[in-house]
């Protein structure tokens, strides 16, 4: 009997998993089967969809404006599988060239220099004084603190157990005010209640960051909006070579084989149904050697959007991708506690906003009072109520932008509180509200005689739409937690279930990254088709190099 491989959520992890079977598994496509929505893990939370239908790959046309809920950034240096697995995957833009090609290509182009990393009262961070964006502002106590954290081995990361940043800061205070804090804490989207076991695995993985976090230098930027630049690639290069793709479809549990003790793990069958078909029930009989992959979380579920003139209604649906796990996990001792990521929006929520334009005149005005050019990285303004932070891409972001358009998104880490210009908490407010608090902001820290204030019809009247979207799971994959709450990739005794997603353990590695999702896939085709773990894309350990970390100590006291 052929073996066969069924996906459950067609996201960056399992479209990854699908070319490590064809390319070092030696599988065909017509041997895997994608099944996913937007609700249940696609595209792993933080790529483009369109607003008009949620469920299409297609984006917004010009004239209802664009929907990027959220952002990643790419980093050449330490995602070592993502640059690996997509040199075998061609350019859909330059033939004879890879995705890799592509997007290294266009980022030593446009290399990241941040200038408005940080704005206070007074504007972008950038005088020579103690404020100034490059210094960390670290006393004695807090370098300790944050040392002792990154050199505790990985071995001893149960005495990290449920405890927060803000509890292993809690004698410093201070802390929580420092550039570096604004700095790191959005750029990665940490809170203080984050996990302090996350903020460890962070800065072992990204200490080469570390010395540049002030000017995100190492930031790696897609030409286009990823899912036109990384997932569509990869979608055409599995549907070239036959994998079966069934975008209709929501899973809705999973059979298992009945054990002596229910030590193994043993999909039997798959339990779905057909959304766009009156929620038609269906089932796939699973055979023992079958593989079954699933996404088991995604950080985009249970999303609510809004538009210009209508604020959200928040979604209050426990996460479909994580129900599943779930039930799996009341199951089994071994899979985890999905209720630790999926069960306290307090930790992982914010919002963010989509900003569409009919011509340059807001965008040139936040280059000009930012003081950098469209591309460089994000901006926060750190003394925003609810911590607002903007991020503009190189133009065009979407391929069927017209040439006069403009496109960027900002995002509230703390959207129940009020916000400064609008009083209103920023998750009631519309489109409109939003971008009047995000426009409150940038007029009062314009500097020029004819402020931005004075043009603020002139901009209302070049809005094409401005979209909210809350995002309750939107910071879940850095919720406290302890040992065992995430499942293995490959569960102990699981003969054919494997977990590909940010809420799948791995060691070394850190979430909310694009490489943990490919590093996880290639750990589940390896694992099940018994290639050699130690054959998987090497990954460098920068926080083993004597000059990175010499740089990092001189960051430390800058």
């Amino acid at each position: 009997m052929t073996r066969k491989a069924y996906m459950i959520g067609t996201g960056i992890g399992n479209l990854a998993a699908g070319i490590y079977l064809i390319r070092d598994g030696g599988f065909n496509g017509d041997q895997i089967t994608m099944m996913g929505l937007e609700t249940h893990g696609a595209n792993d939370g933080a790529l483009v969809k369109d607003y008009e239908d949620e469920y299409s790959n297609k984006a917004l046309s010009n004239s209802k404006g664009y929907l990027a809920k959220g952002g990643r950034m790419l980093n050449e240096e330490t995602y070592e599988n993502l640059w690996d697995l997509l040199r075998s995957v061609p350019s859909l833009d330059h033939p004879g060239q890879t995705v890799t090609d592509d997007i290294l290509n266009f980022d030593h182009a446009h290399p990241t220099h941040d200038v408005g990393r940080l704005i206070d009262e007074n504007g972008p961070r950038i005088k020579p004084n103690k404020d100034n964006y490059k210094h960390m502002q670290f006393t004695n106590k807090e370098r300790y603190l944050l040392s002792k954290l990154m050199l505790m081995p990985e071995k001893d990361e149960q005495t990290l157990n449920n405890i927060s940043i803000a509890e292993w800061f809690a004698s410093t205070p201070g802390f929580f005010t420092t550039n570096f804090w604004y700095m790191w804490q959005t750029t990665f989207a940490f809170k203080r209640s984050s996990s302090a076991m996350e903020l460890r695995r962070y800065m072992n993985r990204m200490i080469l960051e570390f010395s540049r976090i002030n000017t995100l230098e190492g930031v790696t930027r897609t030409p286009y909006n990823q899912y036109e630049s990384i997932i569509l690639p990869m979608r055409k290069y599995l549907e070239d070579r036959g994998v079966t793709f069934i975008n209709n479809r929501k899973v809705t549990d999973l059979e298992f084989k009945d054990t002596p003790l229910q030590d193994d793990i043993i999909v039997t069958g798959i339990k779905y149904e057909e959304v766009d078909n009156d929620n038609k029930e269906g089932h796939i009989d699973i055979d023992e050697n079958d593989l079954v992959f699933d996404t088991n979380g995604s950080i985009t579920d249970s999303s609510s959007i809004g538009d210009y003139d209508t604020p959200v209604k928040e979604n209050m649906e426990y996460a479909p991708s994580a129900m599943l796990w779930k039930k799996a996990a009341e199951k089994f001792y071994s899979l985890g506690n999905p209720d630790k990521f999926f069960n306290d929006r307090a930790q992982s929520e914010w919002m963010s906003f989509t900003v569409t334009t009919n011509n340059h005149y807001l965008l040139n005005q936040i280059a000009r009072i930012t003081q950098q050019e469209p591309g460089n990285a994000l901006n926060t303004w750190i003394h925003s109520t609810s911590l607002m932070s903007i991020v503009v891409h190189h133009q065009p972001h979407f391929k069927s932008q017209k040439p006069n358009g403009s496109v960027f998104w900002g995002y509230f880490m703390y959207p129940r509180r009020n916000g400064d210009y609008v009083q209103k908490p920023i998750i009631e407010m519309t489109g409109k509200e939003m971008l009047e608090e995000f426009l409150g902001h940038l007029a009062a820290v314009d500097p020029s005689k004819d402020n931005v204030a004075n043009h603020k019809q002139e901009i209302m009247d070049s809005i094409v739409n401005v979209i909210p979207v809350h995002m309750p799971y939107a910071s879940a994959l850095f919720n406290q937690r302890a040992v065992g709450d995430r499942p293995d990739v490959v569960p102990e005794h699981s003969k054919n279930l494997a977990f590909i997603s940010q809420f799948a353990e791995q060691p070394f590695d850190m979430v909310f990254t694009e490489q943990y999702s490919f590093r996880a896939a290639q750990r589940a085709v390896y694992t099940f088709l018994n290639i050699p773990l130690s054959e998987m894309t090497p990954m460098h350990h920068y926080e083993k190099d004597p000059k990175v970390m010499a740089r990092a100590t001189r960051t430390m006291f800058r």
